[in-house]
């Protein structure tokens, strides 16, 4: 049994640095497509809020500009703010003066500092599904600030698409992390565990799993032949009655 939990262990913590692997660079490539979309909307701040699957609030996965920093983490209470508004209809707004908006939540604005006049807010969709809402906010200069336009939702619309798998990627790991960091810390085991984790043949596991996962990314020729050489192997290990393969861990 002792040896059971150990090996059940093991793939959670193996599934865990998995993740942790994947959601720093998928988090840089949708900062990135941020500062890409805000110059291109000529907007001085931009950000990604998606919904906290445990509270139903939403908070700031992403954000560029002067209070980005602030703003990341920062939470809006369910329905509320223009940005609850896009996320519960699915429809995209652009207002020009907050403060004549009654969907506005200004509780953001005190927290960062900041001073909100003017938002274009779309949502971010993945499968039909609304996960998020990507916001630009001013304009890059002094106020007042113009408006933003109707070619620019299309615009943002455009980018959303492309954001929105990132962001749904990133949410999906970030939820496997989440759970196996609550299962590390239940039990007496974490020093095991943080052996583990330095272990040398667990890294290179690691290091094999993301380099299975980068090949089968590229294609279904790839996947298929990827898997082919896999269970190939598999079928050589368990033939030759190997005392101990990679399968066993």
């Amino acid at each position: 049994m002792e040896d059971n939990g150990k090996t059940r262990l093991r793939r959670q913590i193996e599934t865990l640095d998995a993740a942790n692997a994947l959601t720093a660079p998928l988090l840089r490539s949708i900062e990135h497509l941020l500062e890409l979309s805000a110059a291109a909307m000529d907007s001085d701040e931009a950000s990604i809020i998606v919904r906290d699957e445990e509270t139903e609030d939403l908070r700031f996965l992403a954000a560029i500009g002067e209070v980005a920093d602030k703003l990341r983490g920062l939470r809006i209470p369910s329905g509320k703010g223009i940005a609850g508004f896009v996320f519960s209809s699915g429809q995209p707004i652009a207002v020009a003066d907050v403060g004549q908006d009654t969907n506005f939540y200004a509780e953001v604005d005190r927290q960062t500092g900041y001073s909100t006049q003017t938002i274009l807010a779309t949502p971010l969709r993945f499968n039909g599904e609304v996960i998020g809402v990507l916001e630009y906010v001013n304009r890059i200069g002094e106020p007042p600030f113009a408006p933003f336009t109707p070619d620019e939702m299309d615009t943002a619309a455009f980018y959303a698409e492309a954001i929105s798998s990132l962001v749904d990627a990133h949410e999906s790991a970030a939820l496997v992390e989440n759970l196996c960091n609550r299962l590390e810390k239940e039990g007496d085991m974490r020093e095991w565990l943080n052996n583990l984790r330095t272990a040398p043949e667990h890294r290179e596991m690691i290091e094999l799993a993301l380099l299975v996962r980068e090949i089968a990314s590229r294609g279904e020729t790839e996947r298929r032949f990827c898997r082919e050489i896999l269970e190939t192997f598999a079928r050589y290990t368990v033939s030759s009655e190997s005392s101990e393969s990679f399968l066993s861990f």
